[in-house]
């Protein structure tokens, strides 16, 4: 394996599942007006007021609970499938613990044929971001495991996509799935339902960025703006979220599927142990590579691909 292919492997697949790891995990943001503000319409246009209410109260509780543990699975086209469980936490930006594996597409093809299992290790803080990429990686890197990632970093090297990843990586929340909700303007309660022997109430509605205005959701102006242009950038066209709520207003279950320039994205995340210890470390210095020195190696100063 040349140190090319680390390369690819090492900084496009890592930063990939870093950003759509989080994201599955959280969703798209949309701050949402104060209580009160019009969001999900009925048919004829009616406001449902008691569903946005209801919401109000999930977007409130489920951000005032600082953590809780994540499992979940993300299909995105033919490029990608994969699975996610840890812990996150999101009192101050992201931090938290995922082990992410690869279960199909071509970017876990590419994954495997550069050395690795499918399996990574990641460690979310609040500026940065680590990858463990194994053994193969380690062995083309002077025995270093850990790839590091700067937002910072990413946003000055990565332009527009970099910039992306930044903002998505300090800012996803689990609550941000509301968000997307009351972005909507068709919010609607589904019914009761049993999720994993969790009594909840089930609530959906679909985004079209292209249909979004000022009008039909619970956005101002502004917000709207910077809501469009995230989906936009992630290249989704259509978005339909579903989140299940249990008796104390927190997220039990989110799905999310979607139109994306690279095919479907299909997503499924269970909550669960809100309010859960997350204490993360650094990994250890001599066994940590920085991407950018990665990049350096190639005689490369700009974004990677």
């Amino acid at each position: 394996m040349t140190i090319n292919t680390v390369r690819r492997a090492g900084f496009s697949l890592a930063a990939a599942a870093a950003l759509i790891s989080v994201t599955a995990c959280s969703g798209p943001d949309g701050s949402a007006k104060s209580p009160g503000a019009d969001g999900g319409r009925e048919a004829g246009g009616a406001v449902n007021t008691q569903a946005v209410a209801a919401l109000r109260l999930v977007q409130k509780e489920t951000g005032d609970a600082d953590s809780a543990k994540v499992e979940g699975t993300t299909v995105m086209g033919s490029s990608m499938s994969m699975e996610q469980s840890g812990v996150l936490a999101w009192t101050d930006g992201i931090t938290g613990e995922l082990e992410i594996t690869y279960t199909g597409g071509t970017m876990g093809d590419a994954l495997k044929q550069a050395g690795g299992d499918g399996t990574m290790q990641a460690r979310y803080l609040k500026d940065e971001y680590y990858a463990n990429m194994g053994e193969a990686f380690a062995a083309n890197v002077g025995g270093k495991h850990w790839i590091r990632y700067g937002y910072a970093d990413l946003a000055e090297l990565a332009g527009a996509s970099g910039e992306v990843m930044k903002e998505q990586m300090r800012n996803s929340t689990p609550q941000q799935g509301v968000n997307a909700l009351l972005a909507s303007g068709d919010v609607k309660e589904v019914g009761q339902e049993d999720v994993r022997g969790v009594a909840t109430t089930h609530y959906s509605g679909t985004v079209d960025v292209a249909e979004l205005t000022a009008e039909s959701s619970s956005l101002d102006a502004t917000q709207l703006a910077a809501f469009k242009k995230q989906l936009e950038q992630l290249g989704i066209t259509t978005e339909t979220v579903d989140i299940w709520v249990d008796k104390d207003n927190l997220l039990v279950k989110k799905t999310e599927r979607g139109e994306t320039k690279t095919g479907e994205l299909n997503s499924t995340v269970f909550y669960s142990d809100y309010g859960t210890d997350v204490a993360v470390e650094k990994p250890a210095a001599g066994d940590t590579v920085d991407f950018k020195d990665i990049l350096k190696q190639q005689g490369s100063t700009a974004g990677a691909s």
